[in-house]
């Protein structure tokens, strides 16, 4: 019998609104021990999802040098001097969920096969899934998820023999 997404998914989601800061929604993430969250408009519908992977690639960004080889030492000086000028300034204005999220949703059905389920992250190079049934969010599978089958000899021995 297939292992379906049903069986391993996390049923509950906590969402943020697209509206917190980075900074609130970091807090959440390490407060709720979790990498990921969906991320949800006014009026509730799930518009994107926002990581720690996100956040710190935010900050990467804002703190890289992007300078050229070719500007003169001098010219480097002064560009470091004006990135850190616009940051600092950009430091004001806080950063949102909106800002940083990645605003494309995957879903499978509560009815996929985990080995779907597994070929869809693993092409697309996600830890998380959404699970829905008649369109509406019911879950969530993570890699961690994944990890249920090859720890569960039952779900590893359905697994197999679906082959």
């Amino acid at each position: 019998m297939t292992v379906l997404a049903q069986e391993i998914m996390t049923p509950s989601i906590k969402a943020v609104p697209q509206s917190w800061t980075m900074d609130r929604l970091a807090r959440f993430l390490t407060d709720n021990e979790i990498t990921g969250s969906p991320v949800t408009d006014e009026s509730g519908e799930i518009v994107g999802i926002a990581t720690l992977k996100d956040i710190t690639e935010f900050r990467w960004n804002a703190k890289r040098s992007g300078t050229s080889n070719e500007l003169t030492a001098e010219d480097q000086q002064e560009a470091r001097r004006l990135r850190m000028v616009l940051f600092e300034e950009m430091g004001k204005v806080p950063v949102e969920v909106r800002d940083i999220m990645t605003p494309i949703v995957l879903s499978v059905d509560e009815t996929t096969p985990v080995r779907d389920i597994a070929n869809i992250m693993m092409s697309e190079h996600l830890h998380r899934i959404f699970v829905t049934r008649d369109s509406k969010i019911t879950g969530i599978v993570t890699t961690y998820d994944m990890l249920k089958i090859v720890s569960n000899e039952e779900l590893t021995k359905r697994c197999a023999s679906n082959d």
